[in-house]
């Protein structure tokens, strides 16, 4: 559904403007309804509304005696934002968000298949850099995946 990347700047209020190539695509499948959650790796994602719907429950099933799982449950859905677009094709992200993230003007967006990743420009370009050091620690199940 997303994919490819686009460099962006947050307004002074915090507006966010979709890409044209998403925004007709969120219009009709969520009719601008997003959730923007923070990431572990210090980003946000942006889910469809649907999208984000199965992905929390799921997410809330899991025991909260595991402390790991709780921490996770505590940042997914303790920072899970509903956000619509306005009729400029921009959301209003919460600062809570901006601060998590870092994110001040300067921002990249990526599309990940079912959700878009927010991105400080410079942390983007620091996990861009990273992508050379992932053949060392490759996970078993990506052996034998080609290209």
């Amino acid at each position: 559904m997303f994919h490819g990347s686009s460099r962006l700047n947050l307004d002074s209020k915090g507006r966010l403007a979709i890409p044209a190539k998403y925004r007709d695509e969120l219009v009709v499948s969520c009719e601008g309804r997003l959730v923007v959650t923070a990431d572990p790796d210090h980003c946000l994602l942006v889910y469809p509304r649907q999208e984000w719907e199965p992905i929390q429950k799921k997410l809330m099933s899991l025991s909260s005696f595991n402390a790991k799982t709780r921490a996770l449950q505590r940042l997914l859905v303790g920072y899970a934002e509903d956000v619509e677009m306005d009729g400029a094709g921009r959301i209003l992200l919460p600062g809570t968000l901006r601060t998590y993230a870092g994110l001040d003007k300067s921002v990249v967006i990526a599309g990940q298949g079912n959700r878009l990743e927010l991105w400080d420009e410079e942390k983007w370009s620091q996990q861009s850099a990273m992508v050379g050091s992932l053949e060392e620690d490759m996970p078993s199940e990506l052996e034998g995946f080609s290209l």
